[in-house]
Parts: structure tokens; C-alpha cells; sequence
């Protein structure tokens, strides 16, 4: 896959690696140089909706005074 450079220094992401990578407008893409001759593009970051469901609700609800406990009992051990 190929793509020109602007005079301004611009290039188009081909619509294939969009795709695969699930970019959109404005989102930002890291170029890390790697030994040799090659570049390694990598999208900067995720949509916060992707997020979603990674870290699994926790058994019980906790209070901010129980926080508050639990800091304060945990402090008082050191």
C-alpha cells in the first residue's frame, strides 16, 4: 500500500489500514522509529466506549465513608 506526501508534509492514511485500525477524524497516531529504515505507526488512543466491560463491575457497592475507613485503617498499620 502506498500513499504521496504533500508539500505541507501530509500524507492520507489509505481507507484499508483506517479500517483496520479504527481510526476516525482526529484521532492522534504515534510514529516510532525502529532500527533500520521502518517506522511503526500506532494509534495514540481508544475511544472511551471500547473501554467499556474491561475491568468487571465490583461484587459490592462501597461507600465514600467506607473508603474513607479503609484508607484511614490501612494508614494507621504503617
Amino acid at each position: 500500500m502506498q500513499a504521496t506526501i504533500t508539500s505541507k508534509g501530509q500524507v492520507t492514511v489509505p481507507k484499508a489500514v483506517r479500517d483496520k485500525l479504527n481510526l476516525h477524524a482526529g484521532d492522534k497516531l504515534e510514529f516510532i522509529i525502529e532500527d533500520g529504515d521502518g517506522v511503526r505507526v500506532v494509534p495514540v488512543t481508544a475511544p472511551l466506549a471500547k473501554l467499556k466491560g474491561m475491568v468487571p463491575a465490583p461484587p459490592k457497592v462501597v461507600t465514600l465513608d467506607e473508603m474513607d475507613a479503609a484508607v484511614r485503617r490501612a494508614a494507621s498499620r504503617q
